[in-house]
């Protein structure tokens, strides 16, 4: 995995150094460094590696574990706010490099901030790679290796639908907001892991749901963010769009909801996500 890192205090002690007193002086630096962290995933990771007492802030998609939603918001990572973060001082921001723009890398340059932005792949390699890079890069290499551990343990758990359903995965924010997942998403990833298929590959990303679009896909069953399904009624709701009832997963009742940040953010909870993903789809 590629990384950035605009480090002054960080780069001074290389990632690779095995020395007895490098290694006391990285951790040492680790532990007391304030941390901004712009994804969902890459809290889950901080946490789980013991640092999240170091976290002074975090954008709106970091709410687990608990402890988390209690720190300052700064924003969407899509919608990076540079003064917002800036204001609480950190040490250290980490994101996800695709959010960052030159001129935003340039802002907290010019402030002295360090940067580490990280690339993240949509899969259990690109998960334990996400894990390995933050962790080695904090100096809290054990922690890493402790946390690819658990995550293998509950992937060897998980039992995949056998008969590949077809799932469509609805966007939705009420009646007025109901999108399509297509090919290349993020859910898309974790149906195929769960044992299910997509029911679009005509498109990729996602587009405003039709009735049209619904019957043609015919899904087996339909997803939707626990979220999502509150704000169209919950399955009642769900199943009074038009073209639901004329879909396999219409007839069956087949509507099924997961909390958004555990399925979507393909960070220390995959294996888990999966494992009640495939249930919920078989």
């Amino acid at each position: 995995m590629k990384i950035t890192l605009l480090a002054v205090a960080l780069a001074a002690i290389s990632l690779g150094a095995c020395n007895a007193n490098k290694q006391e002086a990285a951790a040492g630096l680790a532990d007391s460094i304030k941390i901004v962290s712009l994804s969902g995933s890459i809290s889950e990771v901080l946490a789980g590696a013991g640092l999240e007492k170091n976290i002074v802030g975090t954008d709106i998609t970091s709410n687990y574990p608990e402890g988390l939603k209690a720190k300052p918001k700064v924003g969407h990572n899509r919608n990076i706010n540079a003064e917002g973060i800036l204001a609480l001082q950190p040490g250290l921001v980490i994101g996800i490099k695709k959010d960052f723009s030159p001129a935003l890398e340039a802002q907290f340059k010019t402030a002295g901030v360090k940067l580490l932005l990280v690339d993240q792949e949509f899969s259990v390699k690109g998960t334990k790679e996400l894990i390995h890079t933050l962790t080695d890069s904090l100096h809290v290499k054990t922690k890493g290796d402790s946390l690819i551990k658990i995550l293998d343990q509950d992937l060897a758990k998980v039992k995949p639908a056998v008969s590949k359903p077809k799932v469509l995965f609805i966007y939705a924010r009420g009646t007025g907001t109901m999108m399509v997942g297509g090919t290349g998403t993020q859910v898309e990833k974790a149906i195929v892991l769960a044992g299910g298929q997509n029911a679009v590959t005509e498109f990729a990303d996602y587009k405003p749901l039709t009735a049209e679009a619904l019957v043609k896909a015919n899904p087996d069953v339909i997803l939707l963010f626990d979220s999502g399904l509150k704000s169209l009624g919950g399955a009642e709701g769900v199943s009074k769009i038009q073209g639901i009832k004329e879909t396999n997963a219409g007839k069956n009742k087949k509507i099924i909801s997961m909390d958004g940040e555990l399925l979507g953010s393909f960070g220390p909870r995959l294996g888990i996500a999966i494992q009640e993903l495939a249930t919920k789809i078989n």
